[in-house]
């Protein structure tokens, strides 16, 4: 089959550092090929892929040139797309709502995945105004609101399984990895990590946005002892960040549609303590792969309970439930359900 991926442009696919969405593009991209699958990515320049590169744009937009329109590159990415259209017999969209108005009009079946939050004002008026078109959620709790839409399946993400070694000896410190950024709950780690009297590494950019908060709530509490700022990771440094740690501290405040990095976590053996908000009672399984509490005080006491979980259990769970491949597959049947559904419209 061939197929056409559109990747955000902020970054490369797969990203540098941070960038999550990216890295599930790439991984699916690679594993459909290696399915036998002809996969065209359509993202940065600086992307790399098993699959063919259709460059819109030089270089990802956080690492490139400064003062760069993100509205020019991604104008560019849906004109490639509205030109090539007819090259393919399915376009799986990254980007939201942008390229709606073109793929709804090409005659070639498309399909959107969903990233995001959908809890923002304005969505539902684009649902109606694109009743037909057909999306995937990355967890059933990401549906919640906008339950109208033309939702076509939950595929949770995947990663390759060989991709980070798990560790079984127990870890040393408590994990955060992550944005700086209130709703991510960084000021929670710090505060469990003290109470349960562990230490607390903190790998993670700091949003621009972000600075003034970093600077007032966090930074006074970073010591550089009982809590270290490590910065931002790339994949080959975040294997043995995660794995060495006895927990990842995943305190979220926001409905996250899905959080990566427990899944990362798992395939490096690390167990994780989640609140239960958004996609975590569907990614964690308490009391397996982690625990799912409600508040500081549980946190705590869950990060004394973390030598009762088996790491070889955590990252067998990992390849059973979150592996590339899996993904991979849910989205070749979509793929030539919708194929198949065209044809038959024709």
């Amino acid at each position: 089959m061939r197929i056409a991926q559109l990747a955000p442009l902020a970054e490369s696919v797969p990203p540098k550092l941070y960038g999550g969405t990216e890295r599930v593009i790439a991984w699916l991209v690679d594993e459909l090929v290696e399915s036998g699958h002809d996969v065209t990515l359509f993202a940065s320049g600086d992307s790399k892929t098993k699959g063919k590169l259709h460059a819109v744009w030089p270089r990802a937009l956080r690492l490139g040139r400064k003062g760069a329109d993100p509205n020019a590159a991604c104008a560019l990415l849906i004109e490639a797309i509205a030109e090539r259209a007819r090259d393919f017999d399915v376009i799986h969209s990254h980007v939201d709502w942008l390229p709606l108005p073109v793929l709804s009009r090409t005659g070639v079946p498309f399909l959107t995945t969903m990233h995001g939050r959908l809890d923002l004002p304005g969505l539902p008026q684009v649902i109606g105004a694109f009743a037909d078109a057909p999306f995937v959620s990355i967890s059933a709790d990401q549906r919640r609101p906008l339950p109208e839409a033309n939702w076509i399946a939950t595929i949770q993400h995947g990663l390759t399984k060989d991709m980070f070694r798990p560790s079984y000896e127990p870890g040393s410190y408590l994990a955060f990895l992550g944005r700086l950024t209130a709703d991510k709950g960084p000021e929670d780690a710090i505060r469990i990590a003290r109470a349960a009297r562990m230490p607390l590494r903190i790998a993670a950019k700091i949003p621009r946005a972000e600075t003034a908060y970093f600077k007032n709530e966090l930074e006074p509490n970073i010591d550089g002892q009982a809590v270290q700022l490590v910065g931002e990771v790339d994949d080959a440094k975040k294997q043995p960040f995660l794995a060495n740690a006895a927990g990842l501290l995943f305190p979220i405040d926001w409905p996250e549609p899905f959080g990566l990095v427990m899944i990362e976590a798992m395939a490096c053996g690390t167990p994780v303590i989640a609140y239960r908000s958004g996609s975590v009672p569907e990614v964690v399984e308490d009391g397996v792969t982690g625990f799912i509490v409600d508040g500081e005080e549980q946190a705590i006491r869950a990060v004394k309970e973390l030598g009762r979980l088996d790491r070889r259990v955590v990252r067998a769970r990992f390849e059973e439930r979150f592996a590339a491949s899996r993904m991979a597959k849910e989205y070749d049947a979509r793929y030539r359900d919708l194929v198949a559904r065209r044809g038959r419209l024709a």
